[in-house]
C-alpha cells in the first residue's frame, strides 16, 4: 500500500475532540468543522492521513451506532463532513473512518423494530442469538448477545446477507460522498473472518488502494492481517513494549519485540502495522511514561520502527489523561481547540520526526535489524535500496558515548541534530547520543545526505558546510586514532595496561548482541566476555580519544 507507507496518521476521537454532549441531545451542532482550522497544524507535523473515530449517528460514545448513513448530529451532518473531507484531500491528507460493524447501539433502527414487533419483526435474524425465551439485562422481552457482555452494544449477525448488504452499501456511500481512503475495523479480532474477506473484496473492487486496518489487541496478527483479509492491524505488542521499556530503562524489551516481529524471518515482516504510543482506549503517553523527557524517544521508536506511525490528538505536545472509575475513558478524550496547541520541545520533536521519516525511504520501506542493545541505549538499522539509516536512542540524563559496526561508508550524518557528522574508521564509528535523545544517522560515502523535506516538499533544514573564518589560523590536523580491525585474533592491550588474547566473537542468544571473548595473558588467565560495542570503543584519556583495546600482536 504505497500511500500508507508514505503516511503519518493523526488520530481524532471526534465526540471528545469536539466537546460534544456525552448523550445525544438531538440538537445539530457543526462542531467537527473545526478540523479545518487544524489543517495547518497537521501539515506542520507532516501528517498526511487522518483517522477519525466514530462519526455516525449514535446515542453516547459513538461505538453504539444508530444509523450508518448519517453523521452524528452532535458533529454536524453529511454535507458539513463532506466539506471537511474535501478540505483535507485538497491539502494532501487522506481520510480513514472507523468501521464499527461488529455491533450497533440499542437505538439502531432495526433493533428498535425487534423491540416493537417482537418475533414478527423481519429483523430478528439481523442480530446474534436473539432468544424470546428470556429477558435482556435492559428489560427487553427477549435475550440477545451483547459485545463482550456490554448489552448497550448489540452484536450483529455478519453472516446475514441483508446485514452485509446494508453495511456494504453504507461503505459505498462513504466512498462516493466523502471520498474516504480506508477503514479502521473496530474489534476486528472478534469479527467473522468470512465477513472481513467479503468486505475486503468489496472495497478493493471500488478502489484497489483502499486501506483496511483492523483492531487486534492480542493473539497472532497474521490471523486478520494477510492477503485474504485485512491490509494491516494495530500493534499493541509494541505499544506495550515502547512504554514499558522507557519506564523500566530496559530497551531489551522493545528490541525483543521488534526483532521477533520484523527482523529477517520475523513473524510480522509482511505486515505494515499501525503503530502508536497511545490512543482513545489507553492512558495518554505523557501520563504513562514516568519521565516526561523520555516521551520524545517513545515517539521516535513509533515513527522509525517498521509500519505507519500515528499520533493521538494532543499527545504531540504532551496532554495528560488517565482512565478512572468515575469518568472512565473521558479523560483520554478531551475537547481541544487550535488555541490549545503548545509548540513545546515535544511538539517540535514530533514535527521533526515526521520530516525525517518523509525524507528517507529506508524509514518507510526498509528492513529492520538490531545493532546495539543496552538497558538504556538502543541502536537499530533500517535499509532500503542502498540507503542505510541507524536510529540511536539514549534514556539517561547524560550524553552517552557508543561504538558500533557500520556497513562500510565514510561518515554518518545525524539528521535529527544539525547534520553533525561522525567519521567511520574500519567500519566502526563512535557516536555521542544526547541525554534523553534520538539520533538518526544516515550512512554516506562522505557527502551530506539530502536536507529534510516538510509536507510542502520544501527543505526544512538545509545542511551548511562550515568553514573556518579566514582571519583565524587553521590548526594543523592531528592524526585520528583508529580502532583495531573487527574480529582479528591476537594480542590486545587494554588502555589501563592489561594484556589479553582475543579468542573470538560470540552471539548473545537472547539479544543477538556481539560479544568479544578474550583471556588474560597474565595472572589467573580468566576468560571474559564484553559487548563488542564496548571492546571496539574509544575512551578519553587525558583529553584524547584512544581505543579501549589496542592490537599489539
Amino acid at each position: 500500500m504505497y500511500w500508507v507507507n508514505e503516511s503519518v496518521f493523526y488520530h481524532i476521537y471526534p465526540l471528545g475532540f469536539c466537546g460534544a454532549p456525552k448523550v445525544n441531545d438531538g440538537k445539530k451542532e457543526y462542531r467537527l468543522d473545526k478540523v479545518i482550522d487544524f489543517i495547518p497544524h497537521l501539515k506542520e507535523m507532516n501528517v498526511n492521513a487522518v483517522y477519525f473515530g466514530p462519526v455516525f449517528m449514535s446515542t453516547t460514545h459513538g461505538y453504539d451506532t444508530n444509523d450508518y448513513y448519517h453523521i452524528d448530529n452532535r458533529l454536524g451532518d453529511n454535507e458539513s463532513f463532506e466539506k471537511i473531507c474535501n478540505a483535507l484531500h485538497e491539502n494532501g491528507i487522506k481520510v480513514v473512518l472507523d468501521g464499527v460493524f461488529n455491533h450497533v447501539g440499542r437505538g439502531f433502527w432495526a433493533f428498535k423494530d425487534v423491540q416493537q414487533h417482537g418475533q414478527s419483526s423481519p429483523y430478528c435474524s439481523w442480530f446474534q442469538r436473539i432468544d424470546f425465551g428470556g429477558r435482556s439485562p435492559w428489560g427487553d422481552n427477549f435475550w440477545y448477545e451483547g459485545w463482550e457482555g456490554n448489552y448497550d452494544l448489540v452484536k450483529l449477525n455478519l453472516r446475514h446477507p441483508d446485514v452485509k448488504r446494508h453495511i456494504f452499501d453504507a461503505v459505498k456511500m462513504w466512498k462516493e460522498k466523502f471520498k474516504i481512503d480506508g477503514l479502521r475495523l473496530d474489534v476486528a479480532y472478534c469479527m467473522d473472518l468470512d465477513f472481513l474477506r467479503e468486505l475486503k473484496h468489496f472495497c478493493k473492487g471500488m478502489d484497489k488502494d483502499f486501506w483496511l486496518m483492523g483492531e487486534i489487541i492480542h493473539g497472532d496478527y497474521n490471523r486478520i492481517a494477510n492477503p485474504d483479509i485485512l491490509d494491516s492491524c494495530t500493534n499493541y505488542e509494541c505499544y506495550k513494549g515502547i512504554y514499558s521499556s522507557h519506564n523500566d530503562h530496559n530497551y531489551f524489551e522493545i528490541a525483543h519485540s521488534l526483532r521477533r516481529q520484523f527482523e529477517n524471518g520475523g513473524i510480522y515482516r509482511n505486515i505494515y502495522t499501525y503503530n502508536f504510543v497511545d490512543n482513545h482506549d489507553v492512558n495518554r503517553v505523557a501520563s504513562t511514561i514516568r519521565e516526561f523527557d523520555n516521551v520524545k524517544n517513545a515517539f521516535s521508536v513509533a515513527y522509525f520502527m517498521p509500519g505507519v506511525p500515528s499520533v493521538y490528538y494532543g499527545s504531540e505536545w504532551g496532554i495528560k489523561g488517565q482512565k478512572n472509575n468515575v469518568d472512565y475513558d473521558a479523560p483520554l478524550r478531551p475537547c481541544v481547540n487550535v488555541e490549545d496547541i503548545q509548540k513545546n520541545d515535544l511538539y517540535r520533536h514530533v514535527c521533526k520526526l515526521g520530516a525525517v521519516r518523509r525524507t528517507f525511504k529506508a524509514l518507510k520501506y526498509g528492513s529492520y535489524q538490531n545493532v546495539v542493545i543496552r538497558n538504556e541505549q538502543l541502536v537499530f538499522k533500517r535499509q532500503f535500496e542502498g540507503e542505510t539509516v541507524y536510529i540511536a536512542l539514549n534514556l539517561t540524563g547524560n550524553n552517552f558515548g557508543l561504538d558500533f559496526n557500520t556497513d562500510g561508508g565514510a561518515k554518518l550524518y545525524d539528521v535529527m541534530n544539525g547534520y553533525t557528522s561522525y567519521d567511520v574508521h574500519g567500519n566502526r564509528v563512535h557516536i555521542d547520543i544526547p541525554a534523553h535523545g534520538t539520533m538518526v544517522l544516515v550512512l554516506t560515502d562522505g557527502g551530506r545526505p539530502q536536507p529534510l523535506i516538510n509536507s510542502s516538499d520544501t527543505p526544512v533544514e538545509q545542511p551548511v558546510e562550515t568553514q573556518p573564518e579566514k582571519s583565524q589560523p587553521v590548526e594543523e590536523k592531528q592524526p585520528e586514532p583508529k580502532l583495531p580491525e573487527w574480529n582479528v585474533p591476537g594480542k590486545y592491550r587494554h588502555f589501563k595496561g592489561g594484556e589479553y588474547e582475543f579468542i573470538c566473537i560470540a552471539k548473545n542468544t537472547e539479544t543477538m548482541e556481539d560479544l568479544v571473548i578474550y583471556r588474560e595473558l597474565f595472572g589467573e588467565h580468566k576468560v571474559w566476555a564484553r559487548p563488542a560495542s564496548m571492546f571496539y570503543q574509544f575512551v578519553e584519556v587525558n583529553g584524547k580519544l584512544v581505543p579501549r583495546f589496542e592490537k599489539i600482536g
